[in-house]
């Protein structure tokens, strides 16, 4: 295949464009600043038609786009909020309209979206059928997917990825929590009972490449492993997997008072399930957070 990737330099999109190099395929990287060599094309997600120069994505085989601030990288004021929505919204509203302008147009698009789609769900757990939530992280996904819609419209295959929390030392929540936990003072958040819907790296990069090569998949599909933990579950894994006590708890009042509407991510209880994936076939080999934690803590794939 022939694929393009925007993202590619983050955490998902780099292991994606390595591991599809490693099979043989062509990967071209859409990226924000200057190409350093030929398998590279600079876009501006800010700009008419990505700002890409005609022909760019005419006769990939597949569009991934990744692309998107931080959720995590800051406290939400008014301006970050932007940041977030239209890093999204706008920028995947860039990449179809490229894809519309190709004249041979990739026959698939694999875009990121995420499950705060479902907003707090509480106890109860949900699948992609299930309807949108409410709050600022589900209005993002809402305008996120429906930017997909022109080119799902005009006949292309779209596969909107609504990921869970990415279980990685290279990057995301787990190399924020191994420093205090190695030191000891790792604690669960609130009252801990909150959901954590979680995937390991190696069966989230095994999923987007499922996604490629299986065409009868197309819509939402949950990228998340089938066996979600409460945050106070997740506290007592990674603790034991680093021999080390969890006996603290972040009161939620003290989270809202440092992170502000950030502390939402932490206090949100979402319990999705991988159904789709599932019942297309897809096996993950992580599907247990204990095992799951010492893969990503020893840096391990799944061979």
């Amino acid at each position: 295949m022939r694929v393009a990737i925007t993202g590619s330099g983050g955490l998902i999109g780099s292991a994606l464009a390595d591991s599809l190099t490693t099979s043989g395929d062509s990967v071209v990287r859409l990226v924000r600043r200057p190409p350093a060599g030929d398998g590279e094309v600079r876009w501006d997600p800010t700009a008419p038609g990505g700002g890409l120069p005609a022909g760019a994505l005419s006769g990939v085989d597949a569009v991934v786009h990744l692309a998107g601030a931080p959720i995590a990288a800051g406290r939400w004021s008014a301006a970050r909020k932007k940041e977030l929505h239209d890093s999204r919204a706008v920028g995947t509203a860039a990449i179809v309209a490229a894809i519309q302008a190709a004249a041979k147009p990739p026959p698939v698009l694999i875009a990121a979206s995420a499950i705060g789609w479902y907003g707090d769900t509480g106890g109860r757990a949900v699948d992609e059928s299930a309807p949108a939530g409410a709050g600022f992280l589900s209005t993002v996904v809402r305008d996120w997917e429906a930017a997909t819609q022109p080119v799902a419209q005009a006949g292309i295959r779209v596969v909107n990825m609504r990921s869970g929390v990415v279980l990685s030392r290279s990057g995301g929540m787990l190399p924020r929590m191994l420093g205090p936990f190695r030191l000891g003072i790792g604690a669960r958040f609130g009252s801990g009972t909150q959901y954590v819907s979680w995937i390991a790296s190696a069966d989230h990069l095994r999923a987007v490449r499922f996604l490629l090569e299986h065409d009868e998949l197309s819509g939402p599909v949950n990228l998340t492993a089938p066996e979600p933990v409460t945050n106070a579950d997740l506290t007592r894994a990674l603790a034991t997997a680093l021999h080390r006590p969890a006996l603290f708890a972040v009161p939620a009042a003290a989270l809202r008072l440092a992170l502000g509407e950030l502390s939402t991510e932490l206090l949100t209880s979402c319990r999705a399930l991988p159904v789709r994936l599932e019942q297309a076939g897809f096996e993950f080999r992580f599907p247990a957070i204990r095992p799951a934690l010492d893969a990503a803590i020893a840096g391990r794939s799944a061979s």
